[in-house]
């Protein structure tokens, strides 16, 4: 039975798994680096341990330092959540020797995944659909020249064990392909200790869905519904909503029969997402597994009412799912955004620093998974993302007028933010209309880089600086006597309009 959880991670997903922990009676142990000494999921844990300096290779990536820390601290279970260790196969196979449980599937199913040309090989004989390219290695840049003729242009190259977006390259035309195939294998190897490539046809102007699964010890597994992730920056999701617009009910059933296959396929057991890449016509491909909990995971709880961290547990501690197929039903409509620290304005650059002031949003439906608070200084060693914006409202129309509402009450000053790129994002009419793909970003760069209004933001302007003066102006008569001169008490805003005149905005 599990009692004590170390959560081998760091800033959101950390406090995120500790308060399903605290809510079950487990308790937590944080592990942070020296940068991270006042985190708030260093403050939230009810043990914490010290790790290592900043450098992650040296603290969040050290499997022998978190192996001890759990053993100092007499740890049942270790959570990875995501990035970091989470999908690393050795770390599982470590905890596992050393008497810990593994919160997630076992090494082999991450070694199985892990390798994206025998995933393609496995979900082929399991029935599941895979975008056309080729089943082994390339073995140098000519051959890359000569299979890209093949399959026809345009096509992706990926980096084998490849995630994030990293190690890939989208190649239009043959003159590119050396140069293509040189930097996704010098990307790979740097970024994964691997530079094995592979190529796949690309699917112009895809939806990017990915369905949540779920699976047990016992043999057990279902799926969790989709969540649409197409709204995306150099393959990272920015903008994720569920139920997808473009999903029809008969495709819904029909991918998830197949997310379900491509799962048992591996045995899968605990949370995890199968990731498919869906044409215009809705035709659909196998794209990559991802063993683990995904930034996106909390839509997925809200349209459906589930913990998903609460199930992971359940599964870890040999339960079997107490939720069939059948009972999984979506609910409403649910968007996250992720807060991220960094100026748009200057190609997305991290923005490192202290945040002075914070005014979160709240209200019926919003939820808001981070870790910062005013004075909290986000370091420069790390992802730059600050937390999600989750909201949840009865109709996808409701969801996105929710999305606005908090987007603007959201304030952080101190550093730069994207808050203002994605409440622009909730007015672009493609998105409104769920009319859009993939190519969202790129088709709307201009407008998202700018006010789509100007004109009302110059407007805005205006009305701050009169706000401005005024508050300047009364703060100057706070100073003077409170009387007026035959000493009878006078109304302030009467002594104000007195003395300046009329005011008219």
């Amino acid at each position: 039975m599990i009692k004590k959880v170390l959560i081998a991670n760091r800033g959101e997903i950390a406090v995120r798994v500790m308060r399903s922990c605290r809510e079950m009676g487990i308790r937590s142990v944080a592990v942070f680096s020296e940068a991270d000494r006042t985190a708030r999921h260093v403050l939230y844990a009810d043990e914490a341990c010290l790790i290592g300096p900043a450098a992650s290779k040296d603290s969040y990536l050290d499997i022998g330092k978190i192996i001890r820390a759990a053993r100092q601290h007499n740890v049942d279970a270790i959570h990875p959540g995501y990035g970091f260790l989470s999908e690393n196969a050795e770390f599982a196979r470590r905890c596992k020797e050393e008497g810990f449980i593994f919160i997630g599937p076992l090494a082999e199913t991450m070694e199985a995944m892990g390798d994206k040309i025998a995933a393609r090989k496995r979900m082929i004989a399991a029935g599941v659909p895979v975008v056309p390219g080729t089943q082994e290695p390339l073995k140098d840049a000519a051959e890359a020249r000569r299979l890209c003729n093949e399959i026809g242009y345009p096509v992706m190259l990926k980096a084998s064990m490849g995630g994030g977006g990293k190690g890939m390259r989208l190649i239009y035309k043959e003159e590119d392909v050396e140069e293509a195939y040189n930097a996704a294998r010098s990307e790979s190897l740097s970024s994964f200790g691997d530079d094995t490539v592979y190529l796949e046809k690309f699917v112009e102007g895809p939806h990017h869905i990915e369905f949540q699964i779920l699976g047990d010890n016992h043999g057990n597994v279902i799926h969790l519904c989709e969540r649409e992730c197409s709204v995306q920056r150099r393959n990272q999701k920015i903008v994720e909503e569920s139920p997808s617009p473009f999903i029809t009910p008969e495709l819904r059933r029909e991918m998830g029969e197949k997310a379900v296959a491509a799962a048992r396929a591996v045995n899968y057991s605990s949370a995890g997402t199968i990731e498919f890449l869906v044409d215009k016509h809705r035709h659909f491909y196998f794209l990559e597994m991802n063993t683990r909990l995904q930034v996106g995971h909390p839509i997925t709880e809200e349209v459906l009412g589930l913990d998903l961290v609460k199930e992971q547990i359940r599964v870890a501690n040999n339960e079997p799912l107490h939720i069939r197929q059948e009972d999984i039903v979506q609910r409403g409509h649910a968007i996250e955004c992720r807060i991220c620290a960094e100026d748009t304005a200057n190609n997305f650059m991290p923005s490192p620093g202290v945040i002075r002031q914070l005014t979160e949003p709240n209200g019926i439906g919003v939820r808001i998974d981070s870790y910062v608070y005013e004075g909290y200084e986000i370091p420069v060693y790390y992802d730059p993302m600050i937390g999600k914006l989750i909201v949840w409202a009865t109709t996808r129309e409701y969801a996105i007028e929710r999305m606005r509402r908090v987007l603007h009450e959201y304030k952080i000053t101190g550093l730069k933010t994207n808050i203002s790129y994605l409440r622009r994002i909730m007015d672009v009419p493609d998105f409104v209309h769920g009319t859009y793909d993939t190519s969202f970003i790129a088709k709307h760069t201009d407008e998202l880089q700018h006010a789509i209004n100007p004109e009302d933001e110059h407007r805005s302007e205006n009305i701050a600086m009169i706000a401005a003066y005024m508050d300047y102006l009364m703060n100057l008569e706070e100073n003077a006597s409170a009387t007026s001169a035959d000493n009878r008490p006078i109304s302030r805003w009467r002594e104000f309009g007195l003395q300046k005149g009329v005011l008219r905005i």
